[in-house]
């Protein structure tokens, strides 16, 4: 497939997407992510997941030990009674129980954590200070700020980790994606505090688990 241009890409609709190869489909989402087209990135995906062989096959170890299994974003969010409140750029939400607001649940990325004596820290929000944080200002970022209050507040959340390399997927970066590969199986306790302007989580370490994205 050819590359297309930033502006260009966009313009695909759902209906020319599902009509695309699977290689196709493949190589257009790559070609999304680059440009940070985030809509696309996101129909590729669905349309990916939705097919019997949408996803290269992933070697598998007999000897290996755990593995954890990815899920999209979206689909995460399903397994968890979360209704997100953008399906772009919602890192998080709150999951309803019997009608009622419950836990709020933050979606963070495995390879930011902060490792200190016998805990693993993840920076939540913080303060766009000097263009330090410029994803805190957009809507994802805003949405993030409100749920640490309610956090806070509670003095306990539930976190689920993000795997894969930095880009397209990371908050705190300011990009904007739809389908980071989630481990929705395996969920952090977390405790929430404020130190400064910043909201931090904090869980006992997580264990080495090998990582097959999107069986």
């Amino acid at each position: 497939m050819r590359i297309v241009g930033r502006g260009r890409i966009a313009k695909w609709s759902r209906e020319q997407l599902d009509k695309l190869s699977t290689l196709e489909l493949r190589a257009l989402l790559d070609n999304a992510e680059r440009l940070k087209e985030a809509e696309v990135a996101s129909i590729c995906n669905e349309l990916l997941d939705s097919r019997p062989h949408g996803r290269p096959a992933v070697r598998r170890d007999k000897h290996a030990g755990p593995r954890r299994r990815l899920v999209a974003r979206g689909k995460a969010f399903e397994m968890h009674g979360i209704v997100p409140g953008n399906r772009v750029w919602s890192r998080g939400g709150i999951r309803a129980t019997n009608g009622a607001a419950g836990t709020v649940v933050f979606v963070l990325r495995a390879d930011e954590v902060k490792k200190t004596e016998g805990t693993d820290s993840y920076l939540l929000w913080a303060p766009n200070i000097d263009n330090s944080h410029p994803w805190s200002d957009t809507p994802g970022g805003k949405e993030r700020l409100e749920h640490c209050r309610i956090a806070l507040e509670r003095g306990v959340a539930e976190g689920l980790l993000v795997y894969g390399k930095p880009g397209a997927a990371a908050p705190l970066k300011g990009n904007g994606a739809s389908a980071d590969p989630v481990d929705a199986e395996h969920v952090l306790n977390l405790r929430i505090e404020k130190r400064g302007e910043e909201y931090w989580a904090s869980c006992a370490p997580e264990k080495r688990v090998a990582v097959v994205t999107h069986e």
